[in-house]
């Protein structure tokens, strides 16, 4: 397993999990993995709307250091490869389930709009 170059001082518990789940992306990845299970790099970057190819490679490989996505290469042309949730990312998201839950509370308490992830995904892949 490769180990995160990020290693702290860290003052707590959580300063240390924001360490690894900082980024816009990073907890929707997490979330696009465990929803859909394996995903293409396509598959991710249309299941996220307004990630760009630059930041999407950045945090995937962020996110491969630090042992919570695996990246399978599949060597024939065109090269093929997916990723898919290591058991410390399946960790990871269960702890954030909290979270989700305080924050779809919170969709619903100040009446904000909700996006739907696979109407999101279709719009997407029309343009």
């Amino acid at each position: 397993m490769v180990t995160s170059a990020r290693r702290g001082p860290y003052f707590c518990g959580i300063d240390a999990a924001m360490d690894v789940v900082s980024g816009k992306w990073k907890s929707l990845i997490l979330w696009e993995l465990h929803h859909y299970g394996v995903r293409r790099f396509g598959e991710l970057r249309r299941g996220l709307p307004g990630v760009s190819e630059k930041m999407l490679i950045q945090h995937l490989r962020e996110m491969e250091e630090d042992g919570l996505v695996h990246r399978e290469v599949y060597r024939e042309v065109p090269p093929k490869v997916e990723y898919s949730l290591t058991e410390h990312g399946v960790s990871l998201n269960t702890a954030l389930t909290s979270l989700g839950e305080w924050g779809t509370e919170r969709i619903r308490r100040i009446g904000a709009e909700k996006v739907s992830a696979d109407a999101t995904a279709t719009a997407t892949a029309r343009r």
